[in-house]
């Protein structure tokens, strides 16, 4: 092909929502500790789960920074270096400052299509980490966004940021212009401190108070592009952003926005009489954040991370597509046709589609180097064991670095590849296999959150000594713990291999150090495995759908 279809193809395929992620903030009076907390599960098909680091780093005058779309690696451009950037490990820098994301798509005309001179450099992926090596607030996060955008161009499609520091974060939804509109149309609204927020693929800011200088921020042109697009047309005080730029309808109210009602409803439970909203039964969407009946650890937003619309009428380990072994994992698409009728999938926040997840804690009351710290681990959140990484890290262990394996490249020493070759075994067989699981992610996050406070004592007494020695500790403590659950991740794996192997389950007994080792007969081979054959419900289907077809002829019945 062409050059000039090339080029526009790849600037295309950048721009195209890959990546369909889940956000929950918790302000800091809406802690248990005061910490502000942010999640983001990273979902995309295809996306190599790693830990991303850039060091902090002096650069010289003239120095480029050179932008590589996040979702594809197209080039899209270089933009002078700022002299001095700051250490950024995952999703947050030795400042605090946490930005994550989900993509909202929007409307698609306002995909800037533009290639060549002039076409639009900064796509949400660099907008995230150049945001982090350069800011050392979240407010500071968000102008050096919108300029960067301002200055150079928007190549990505709609999008909501979470923008958070140790005292305060935001959610930020911006989308871009359309071919030649240059730059974009943002909001950013502050979450009050004792409220709960998220976001999850759908733009949450409706309206926003104007006038609320210290908790709004926007787009000088927010309200009169919509008018000059004919998205809207009352006046200033109505406007919505989500209205104008990204109009609900069923799939981004059930697919989307079910995923922050789901959270927000085991925290108060009012949240319930947005039910008929997100079955597209009812216009009256949820508000953007809510105050919850009781504060919320780092803990519970793990658990948060992990849910299957658990314990709602959505419940997806109850209904036909769970399978005989009641798994809350579907297939995708999420949608499928039988006959003329279009059926879906739920779609929750843990999902099997997921790259990396991290919980970010951050904490105003100690030196950012120790107060930040994101509990984080490749794959699905409901299949790994969170593991402390602090934001002063300046290494990165093989088993989390990028370079280490791909998404088309498998090794054994890739905490990825290691985590979703358990995953695929479990999902398989899910409520057969998942308490094994249970029992090793259990012991290792509590380990880790055991040793939290006496790891952070020793910290900051190195911290009063000399700063460089508690970077040089807590880089060493957080690679430590990570190689540490990798090495017991694929023991587990190795575990599971072995004990369900063939459709069977083999015996196993707690040794004298508390492991799980097989148990063996007198000769030392290892005992008989069960059979376990279907679960009760399952053999009464089969029979139900298929009559006579398998009956054992009655003079047989006591036979094996």
């Amino acid at each position: 092909m062409g050059k000039r279809f090339t080029v526009l193809v790849g600037l295309l395929l950048c721009m195209i929502p890959m990546r369909a992620c889940t956000s929950l903030i918790v302000g800091k009076k809406a802690s248990v500790d005061g910490s502000v907390i942010v999640s983001y599960n990273a979902d995309s098909y295809g996306l190599y789960g790693f830990l991303y680091h850039r060091n902090a780093g002096k650069h010289l005058p003239g120095s480029k920074r050179r932008i590589n779309c996040w979702d594809t690696n197209e080039y899209l451009g270089d933009i002078p270096e700022q002299e001095y950037t700051y250490n950024v490990v995952g999703n947050m820098n030795e400042h605090q400052v946490t930005i994550v994301e989900s993509t909202f798509g929007g409307r698609k005309e306002l995909l800037d299509t533009l290639r060549g001179p002039g076409a639009p450099k900064i796509d949400y992926g660099s907008l995230i980490y150049i945001g982090l090596e350069r800011s050392r607030t979240a407010r500071e996060a968000i102008k050096v966004m919108t300029d960067l955008v301002a200055q150079y161009g928007y190549a990505s499609s709609g999008e909501s940021f979470t923008i958070a520091d140790a005292e305060e974060a935001w959610i930020m939804d911006m989308i871009g212009k359309g071919p030649g509109g240059h730059g974009a149309v943002w909001v950013a609204v502050r979450i009050p401190d004792d409220c709960i927020s998220g976001h999850a693929n759908q733009s949450r800011i409706r309206k926003f108070d104007m006038s609320d200088k210290e908790n709004v921020m926007y787009s000088s042109d927010v309200v009169s592009f919509a008018r000059e697009k004919g998205y809207y047309k009352g006046p200033n005080k109505d406007f919505s952003f989500s209205d104008a730029y990204s109009p609900t309808d069923f799939e981004s109210a059930h697919f989307c926005d079910a995923r922050i009602w789901s959270f927000f409803r085991a925290y108060n439970p009012e949240i319930n009489k947005y039910q008929d909203y997100i079955m597209g039964k009812s216009k009256e969407a949820m508000p953007l954040y809510i105050k919850p009946n009781r504060l919320l650890s780092v803990n519970e937003i793990c658990e948060c991370m992990r849910d299957h619309y658990d314990n709602t009428f959505m419940e997806m380990a109850k209904d036909a597509g769970a399978g005989m072994y009641e798994s809350p994992y579907r297939p995708t698409p999420l949608t499928f046709k039988v006959g003329d009728k279009l059926y879906y999938n739920e779609r929750p926040i843990s999902t099997q589609q997921t790259a990396f997840t991290t919980v970010a804690q951050m904490r105003s009351w100690f030196p950012s180097w120790i107060g930040g710290v994101q509990w984080f681990g490749t794959d699905d959140a409901n299949m790994i064991a969170y593991t402390p990484v602090y934001c002063c890290t300046t290494d990165i262990p093989k088993c989390l670095a990028g370079g280490t394996a791909s998404d088309i490249k498998f090794s054994w020493d890739s905490s990825f590849w290691v985590c979703n070759w358990i995953s695929n075994m479990i999902y398989m067989k899910y409520n057969l296999m998942i308490a094994d699981l249970r029992e090793v992610q259990n012991d290792l996050e509590g380990m880790y959150h055991k040793e939290q406070p006496n790891v952070e004592r020793k910290a900051k007494e190195l911290y009063d000594d000399d700063p460089q020695l508690v970077q040089t500790y807590l880089t060493n403590y957080s690679n430590d713990c990570a190689n540490k659950t990798f090495k017991r991740w694929k023991k587990l794996g190795e575990f599971l291999l072995v004990k369900y192997n063939d459709m069977t389950v083999r015996p196993v007994k707690k040794n004298s150090i508390g492991e799980w080792e097989f148990k063996k007969t007198k000769f030392g081979y290892g005992e008989e495995p069960t059979r376990v054959g279907y679960p009760k419900p399952m053999q009464e289907d089969i029979v139900k759908k298929t009559g006579d077809r398998f009956l054992v002829p009655s003079e047989n019945h006591d036979k094996k």
